[in-house]
This record gives structure tokens, C-alpha cells and sequence, in this order.
């Protein structure tokens, strides 16, 4: 009886501001909260070498199943710029008045492939790996980059295959190939953001998956992967505003800027007006801007 006569009697729970107080005196910070813009960037580049072994592995398992493995990362492109060459080439005749036709369309469509398939991977980079993200703690920005970096390197093996084309048809090696790698960097940075922009909107909203291959066929028709843009306008019968929007179409501006450099009867003048500064303009808006985009739903990833 005296023993419960002398316990005190329970401490009221301090105010907000105290427990936040609290809180930080013994180094507590809310669980999943985002971080700054300077620390996101710094926790994500800590994590860089998990985002290249994560895009290896998801690279080496995809074609694990198929008894012909990696090789399909080679045919896949191939196999589709094939039936591409039949129904535009042949059958439509946009081979008409465009030199080296086959490499025009090989590269055209390798790149394009590059940007689509990393796009549509974005679109699921968390909806479709929410284990991963519930069971750990790490930037989820890692997850579209390490997929565009799955795509990247997918490419590379595409164009070992690209070369070997160029080389059949007469296209000889030049110093202007060394232009690609600029190009290459500069649509990674594009795809990158994109992704990241469509992965924040795949998490909240999932059909957007379903919804992307739509979207991006008609992206690609109005792409110049398998007719001449330059070709196009040329004739002075479009609306300005449409002529302009076919040159500073991000993709069509990567397509050319790969074209340029790989093939020589692709010439400048065939180039839209600024393509550089346009390229850079599209990685810098994409990447930046779909970087802090992606950054300000960070704490809701996962959740729900």
C-alpha cells in the first residue's frame, strides 16, 4: 500500500516543440523524410556503385531465360529496323532521296530505342520494385538511373553491331565518330530526367505504364527514325509552327546529332539550326528539372 502511495505520479508528455527539442538532442530525425536537394545528391552519388552493379545484374538476367541470351540485345534492334525497312523503306518509299538508307534507318532506330526503352522502364522503376524500396533505405532516384544505365549499356552493344552495318555499306570511319560520345551523354541526360519524371508519376499512378506505349509510338512516328525530317521540310508546305517542332523534337535532335557523326553523306546542312545548343538545352531541362522533380516526392515512395 505505501509502495503505491509513493510511486509519482506519471510525467505529462511535453509540448511539440520540446519533443522536437528532444528529438534532436539524441539525434532522431522523422523516418523516411526527404533530405535537402545538396544531401539527396551527395546520399545518391554514395550509392553510385550500387546503381552499376544493379543495372549489370538487371542487363545480364534479362535475356537469362532465351536460348539465345545476350544476343538478343543486338537482335532485338536489328530485327525491328528490318521489318521498319520493309513497310517504310519499300513499301512507302521514304528511301527515296536519302543516301545510305540503312544506316539511316539502323542508327535512327537504335537511338530511338535507347529513349523509348528507357522511358518505359522509368515508368515502373518503383511501382515495379516496391519490395526493394519498402525493405531499404537508400535514394529512389537510384532505381531510373540505374534502368536508363541498363539501357545505355544495352546500347553499346548495339553499336558494335551499328558499326559492323556502317562498314558493309560503305560508310568509312571518321574523326566526326568521336562526336557520338557527346551526343550519347547529353540524350542519357534527357533520358534520365524523363524517366524520373514518369517513375514519380508510374508510383502514384500505375496505369500511366500502360498508357506510355501509346504515347511513345506516336512519338516515334513524328520522329524522323524512319523518314528524312530535313526531306520534309524542305518543300516550305508546313505551318512554320509544325516544321519547328519537328526540328526541336528532343529525340529527332538526337537522332540527327548521331546521324551526323556516324554517317558522312549525313551532312550539317541537313542538321536543324542550333542542334547543339538545343540538345544540351533538352539534357539540362530533362535531367535538372526531372531531378527535382522526382526529389520532392521522395518521402512518399513506397507508402500505401
Amino acid at each position: 500500500m505505501s509502495q503505491a502511495l509513493d510511486t509519482p505520479p506519471p510525467t505529462p508528455a511535453p509540448p511539440g516543440d520540446d519533443l522536437a527539442a528532444l528529438a534532436a538532442r539524441h539525434g532522431l530525425t522523422v523516418s523516411g523524410a526527404r533530405p535537402t536537394l545538396s544531401e539527396y545528391v551527395r546520399q545518391l552519388w554514395a550509392r553510385r556503385h550500387f546503381i552499376g552493379a544493379f543495372s549489370t545484374a538487371k542487363l545480364t538476367s534479362q535475356y537469362s531465360q532465351a536460348k539465345l541470351g545476350q544476343v538478343w540485345q543486338v537482335m532485338t534492334p536489328l530485327l525491328n529496323a528490318a521489318v521498319y525497312y520493309f513497310i517504310f523503306g519499300i513499301l512507302l518509299g521514304t528511301k527515296k532521296g536519302v543516301p545510305d538508307y540503312i544506316p539511316f534507318l539502323v542508327t535512327g532506330v537504335f537511338i530511338w530505342t535507347f529513349t523509348q526503352s528507357s522511358i518505359l522502364a522509368g515508368t515502373r522503376a518503383i511501382s515495379g520494385n516496391l519490395g526493394l524500396v519498402r525493405a531499404l533505405h537508400f535514394p529512389r532516384a537510384a532505381l531510373p538511373i540505374s534502368f536508363c544505365l541498363q539501357q545505355l549499356q544495352q546500347l553499346l552493344f548495339s553499336m558494335c553491331a551499328l558499326v559492323v552495318i556502317l562498314l558493309c555499306f560503305g560508310v568509312p570511319v571518321s574523326l566526326s565518330w568521336l562526336l557520338a560520345v557527346p551526343a550519347l551523354v547529353l540524350q542519357f541526360t534527357f533520358n534520365a530526367g524523363v524517366a524520373m519524371v514518369v517513375a514519380r508519376m508510374g508510383a502514384k499512378t500505375p496505369d500511366i505504364a500502360q498508357l506510355m506505349p501509346f504515347l511513345l509510338r506516336t512519338w516515334m512516328y513524328v520522329s524522323g527514325v524512319m523518314w528524312s525530317i530535313d526531306k520534309l521540310t524542305e518543300k516550305d508546305h508546313l505551318p512554320h509552327i509544325v516544321t519547328l517542332a519537328l526540328e526541336t523534337n528532343p529525340a529527332a535532335v538526337y537522332i540527327d546529332l548521331m546521324r551526323y557523326a556516324l554517317i558522312d553523306s549525313f551532312h550539317a546542312s541537313q542538321l536543324p539550326p542550333h542542334v547543339w545548343p538545343a540538345a544540351t538545352a533538352w539534357a539540362l531541362i530533362a535531367g535538372v528539372g526531372g531531378f527535382i522533380y522526382f526529389w520532392k516526392s521522395e518521402e512518399t515512395y513506397g507508402r500505401g
